[in-house]
C-alpha cells in the first residue's frame, strides 16, 4: 500500500489532533515511546482540556516496553502516565482503559501475558498506531535483522536483545499485531531521523530487513508520515528532484 508522507512545522500538533479523533469515537489505540510523541501527548491533553472531548470510552495499547518497573524512567508506560494520564486524572475526567506492557516480568513472561490481552479483547482491530522511526531504522522493539521481523503467527514477542540504548531486555508488538491497524502513523522530528525516513519511505525505498520501518508498508492498509522539514529534508529532496 502506499505512504502518505507530511512535512509540517509542528506533526506532533498534528498527530495529536489524529489522537483526539480516534479517542473521542472510543477507539483502540496504540501508544509507543520516544520524546517526540511526548510532546504529542502533551498536545493531546491540552486539545482534550480546550474541547473537553470525552475519551473515557477509548482504549490504549502500547506498542513496545522496556524490561523495567512502571516507575522507572525508562519505562514507556512510566511516560504515557506522566505525559497523558495523570494531567487527564488531574482535571477530574474518566480516563481511557489502559493496557501496559508489564515491564517487570521477564520479557518472555510479558509477551505472553500481553498477547493474552490481545485476544481475549477480539484481538482488536487497532484504529490508530502510533510509533516512531529509530536512527537504525527500527520501530517499536523490531530492531534491524532479529528474528521479530520474521514472525508472523505470534503479536507479541520478548526481545532479549536491543539494538541500541537503553541496552535492556524488551517486549514488542509483532508485524502481525500491527497490520491490522486501520491507520498506522508515523511521527519523527529532528534532522537524525532524516536518513531512516528517506530510507525506510522516501521513494526509492524498498523492504530491507536492515530497516525494519521499511517493512510495514508493503503490509498495511495505510500508512501516513508526519514529519517535521528537518526530518523530512530528503524526501522532500528526492520529491523535488533536488
Amino acid at each position: 500500500m502506499g505512504v502518505e508522507i507530511e512535512i509540517l512545522d509542528d506533526p506532533a500538533r498534528a498527530c495529536a489532533a489524529m489522537l483526539v479523533g480516534v479517542a473521542a469515537g472510543s477507539g483502540h489505540v496504540v501508544l509507543t515511546g520516544g520524546s517526540t510523541p511526548r510532546t504529542a501527548y502533551g498536545e493531546f491533553v491540552d486539545a482534550v482540556r480546550t474541547v473537553g472531548v470525552d475519551v473515557s470510552g477509548s482504549t490504549l495499547w502500547f506498542s513496545d516496553e522496556r524490561s523495567v518497573p512502571p516507575e522507572d524512567e525508562r519505562s514507556n508506560y512510566g511516560m504515557v502516565k506522566a505525559a497523558l494520564l495523570d494531567p487527564l486524572a488531574r482535571d477530574g475526567g474518566s480516563l481511557p482503559t489502559v493496557h501496559r506492557m508489564r515491564g517487570e516480568l521477564r520479557p518472555d513472561a510479558a509477551a505472553d501475558d500481553y498477547e493474552r490481552e490481545l485476544r481475549a479483547a477480539g484481538p482488536p482491530r487497532f484504529d490508530l498506531v502510533l510509533l516512531g522511526i529509530g536512527g537504525d531504522g527500527h520501530l517499536a522493539s523490531m530492531f534491524p535483522d532479529q528474528d521479530s521481523l520474521s514472525e508472523r503467527s505470534r503479536l507479541v514477542l520478548g526481545v532479549e536483545h536491543a539494538g541500541l540504548e537503553p541496552y535492556v531486555p524488551r517486549v514488542t508488538l509483532t508485524f502481525p499485531a500491527l497490520v491490522n491497524a486501520r491507520q498506522i502513523v508515523f511521527l519523527a522530528t529532528g534532522d537524525s531521523k532524516a536518513e531512516p525516513v528517506a530510507a525506510a519511505f522516501g521513494p526509492d525505498a524498498k523492504p530491507d530487513p536492515h530497516i525494519p520501518s521499511s517493512l510495514l508498508p508493503p503490509l498495511a492498509s495505510e500508512v501516513k508520515v508526519l514529519l517535521d522539514p528537518a526530518a523530512g529534508a530528503l524526501v522532500r529532496s528526492a520529491a523535488s528532484g533536488a
